[in-house]
């Protein structure tokens, strides 16, 4: 019997999975709701700057750290800012954890 060859994100569809780019960028958004909601003890400046935008922004805009190296460039938190600021404010506004990750 032979069986076609699939592609990976065909064989992950199949299963009903994700890749592990997605499932990384999950958790790197749920881990930044966190922080920034209070959940985490963990001063939000240790990894952030907030934004100073006024227009067509949520209250959670992040802006990315000035950095010089590659370790720094792909840290979690200057991996995390464009994905976080792309999300629309009814998803930034989630009241709990659980409703973020729903969304």
């Amino acid at each position: 019997m032979v069986f076609p060859k699939l592609s990976m994100t065909q064989d992950l569809n199949k299963l009903g999975l994700t890749t592990l780019e997605t499932r990384r960028l999950r958790g790197d958004l749920i881990e930044a709701f966190k922080i920034l909601k209070g959940y985490d003890d963990i001063g939000e400046d240790i990894f952030f700057v907030r934004s100073k935008c006024s227009l067509r922004c949520h209250q959670l805009k992040l802006q990315k750290k000035s950095v010089r190296l590659d370790i720094a460039k792909y840290s979690f938190s200057n991996r995390v800012v464009n994905e976080w600021n792309n999300l629309s404010k009814e998803v930034i506004a989630s009241k709990s954890l659980a409703g973020f990750k729903k969304i």
